[in-house]
């Protein structure tokens, strides 16, 4: 790449265009126009790392069989690497979730349970995943949300760039409203006026391109954190047309499932929901499969970019919802539960390398192993305190088994849900028990309708589910 400039002249030039640097790192919504990094003459080629991490995203997507959501450019991917059908977050809401794979460590070793908590204030010396990268001499950017967004929650010591856009006022104008009649503030969506670049997810979108036009010789580890579908649910109108609403079928559960416990699920939220319409519930699948698509068509742009740029034979691209999402179903419409519509979310991994492009994984694997298996696939030392494992094999041959286990757990108030999943089971304790247990048989009930913790057939299996979450 010709006109390359050195790290000093960019950072000086950033910060006269209205930059923060910090350290030798660049925040702020100011677009990048100049390569990054001085090339390396000479110097030994690294596979790059596109990690793309999508906010509330469940598996409504056209990979994993959802009828009626379009999501090509996903599905493309997907027909690239290898696509897990059982991957768990280790927490079921975006601080505690992303902290959490970010880290390589469990939610009880980051001590974050909440999306108010700085990580930072729980770890000030744990290298991150990012960071990792950047101390091997890779070039690392965020554009977007990686790290939950708030006060002190962004990990200044692993990015040398940050770019957080905001959108246009054009974007927040349109059709729409709130469904709980403004009793529950993010409860909305907006049908927008615009293009998609007067969405935050459309700049996103082109300022990761810019980064890979201008990249230097060094290697990447690119960050984009795309928005949608999280509420509240706004989406350029001709998304929203997609899907009309006398074709949406919200879920029907049977009248006799058995509820999560504690009862916590029951806030005001819940109480909200109950309020829905059979035409509101619809409004709310709309709005949320509208996010999806819009979120899709922005990754569409940057695979583009990878065509164009030949970067797919020396890229690993790692697609990831943080966690999932109810639409529905137990009347919930939201995150934050243990059952798998909560726990388990995408995952699509592509490397240069790999054997069996477009295959389905049913192994099981956590989030926490994001952060070892990056470091294996490109030769970096991880830490051996990280609580994960690498699924690289996965990549070469997706038949092999996953793990044994899953571990994924929720906070309400003072009492901590724990589950554990197996290749058949799930079993879950609140506050160890003392308020309640659950078991499901995802064999005969992959709904998690019939809670069979109580029932003596099943006593051996507690047993043993119990010692195993212990």
């Amino acid at each position: 790449m010709n006109n390359l400039i050195s790290r000093r002249q960019f950072l000086s030039v950033a910060t006269a265009a209205g930059a923060t640097v910090i350290g030798n790192r660049v925040a702020g919504n100011v677009p990048i126009h100049e390569p990054i990094l001085p090339a390396m003459s000479g110097a030994h080629v690294r596979k790059n790392v596109l990690f793309i991490v999508v906010d509330d995203l469940n598996l409504s997507l056209g990979c994993y069989g959802h009828p009626i959501v379009k999501s090509p450019h996903i599905d493309r991917l997907a027909s690239r690497g290898v696509c897990f059908d059982r991957a768990y977050c280790q927490f079921t809401i975006c601080n505690p979730s992303r902290t959490s794979f970010l880290t390589g460590l469990r939610p009880d070793a980051t001590g974050v349970f909440n999306n108010r908590t700085p990580f930072r204030s729980k770890l000030p010396d744990v290298i991150t995943l990012p960071q990792l990268f950047r101390n091997h001499g890779y070039f690392t950017a965020r554009v977007g949300k990686v790290f939950h967004i708030g006060k002190d929650m962004d990990d200044p010591k692993a990015w040398d760039v940050t770019s957080e856009p905001r959108g246009t006022p054009l974007g927040q104008k349109g059709r729409g409203r709130n469904l709980t009649d403004g009793r529950v503030k993010w409860c909305r969506w907006l049908a927008a006026e615009g293009s998609d670049e007067d969405q935050p997810d459309g700049q996103i979108a082109d300022e990761a391109i810019r980064l890979l036009e201008q990249r230097g010789q060094n290697p990447f580890f690119l960050a984009v954190g795309f928005h949608k579908p999280h509420d509240p649910f706004i989406a350029p109108k001709h998304y929203f047309d997609l899907y009309p609403l006398e074709r949406l079928n919200p879920p029907q559960d049977p009248p006799d499932r058995s509820e999560e416990l504690p009862q916590a699920i029951g806030s005001n939220w819940k109480a909200e929901f109950d309020r829905f319409t059979d035409w509101e519930r619809r409004e709310f699948m709309r709005a949320y499969y509208a996010g999806i698509s819009f979120m899709d068509a922005q990754l569409g742009k940057i695979m583009a970019a990878l065509d164009r740029l030949g970067l797919w034979q020396n890229t690993t691209v790692v697609f990831l919802g943080d966690h999932g999402y109810h639409l529905g179903e137990r009347g919930w419409w939201n995150k934050n539960t243990l059952f798998e519509l909560s726990a388990r979310a995408p995952l699509i991994v592509v490397t240069p390398e790999m054997k069996n492009r477009g295959a389905h994984c049913s192994g099981i694997v956590e989030f926490v192993d994001f952060y070892p298996t990056l470091a294996d696939l490109h030769s970096l030392p991880a830490s051996s305190h990280l609580a994960g494992t690498s699924f690289k094999h996965l990549l070469n041959d997706p038949n092999l088994p996953g793990k044994k286990m899953a571990f994924t757990q929720v906070q309400r108030g003072s009492i901590a849900g724990r589950s554990v999943r197996t290749e058949r089971w799930r079993y879950t304790e609140w506050d160890q028990g003392r308020q309640g247990i659950e078991l499901y048989d995802h064999n005969n009930d992959p709904g998690e309708y019939t809670n069979l913790a109580h029932d003596p057939q099943h006593t051996r299996t507690v047993e043993k589910l119990r010692k195993l979450l212990r």
